[in-house]
C-alpha cells in the first residue's frame, strides 16, 4: 500500500484497515466479520459518493471527463484501498461460513445417525424460541405519505376506467 495514503487517512480509518491483517482475522468469528464487513463497506461507500461527486462538478471546469480525471485522487485511491480491504474480509466472511456450515452439517448427521440407531439425542444447542405471531400490514408504505396516496390514487383512476366500459 502507499505510504502516502495511509498517512492521508484519519485514525479510525487506519485502525480499520489494521484491523484487516491476517492474523487478527483470524481470530474474529463470524458475527464480528459480519460487523467488520459492514463498516468497511460504509467507509469504502463513502469514498467512492466523494469521489464521483467531486469528479462530475470538476468536469464543468475542467472541459471533460479526461481533464478532470487527475484531480480528486485522493478520494479515489481510497475508495480503491477500502475495495481491496473489503475484498480480504469478504473472503475471511466466506471461509468462516463454509466452516460453520460444514459443522452444522456434520452435527445433523451426528444427531441422524444417533437417531437412527436409537442411542439418546445430542443437544448443542437451545432449541428456537417460538416464532412471535405478527399482523399483516394493511397497507403498503413505499416512500412516503405523498407517494402512497398518489399511487392509490392511480390505482382507483384505473378501476374507475375499467368500471365505466
Amino acid at each position: 500500500m502507499n505510504q502516502g495514503l495511509l498517512n492521508s487517512l484519519t485514525e479510525a480509518e487506519r485502525m480499520l484497515v489494521a484491523g484487516t491483517e491476517r492474523d487478527v482475522l483470524k481470530g474474529l468469528d463470524e458475527d464480528e466479520l459480519l460487523d467488520l464487513h459492514q463498516r468497511i463497506r460504509r467507509v469504502r461507500t463513502k469514498y467512492v459518493k466523494n469521489y464521483r461527486r467531486g469528479a462530475s462538478s470538476a468536469v464543468a471546469e475542467a472541459g471533460g471527463r479526461g481533464m478532470s480525471y487527475a484531480r480528486n485522487q485522493r478520494d479515489r485511491d481510497k475508495a480503491e484501498l477500502f475495495e481491496s480491504v473489503l475484498a480480504r474480509v469478504s473472503r475471511e466472511v466466506a471461509v468462516a461460513a463454509n466452516r460453520a456450515s460444514m459443522q452444522l452439517r456434520s452435527e445433523r448427521i451426528e444427531a441422524a445417525r444417533a437417531a437412527k440407531s436409537g442411542a439418546p439425542e445430542m443437544r448443542t444447542a437451545d432449541p428456537l424460541p417460538p416464532p412471535t405471531v405478527t399482523r399483516a400490514r394493511t397497507t403498503k408504505t413505499t416512500g412516503g405519505l405523498k407517494k402512497d396516496a398518489s399511487t392509490k390514487a392511480a390505482g382507483a383512476r384505473r378501476q374507475a376506467k375499467r368500471d365505466s366500459r
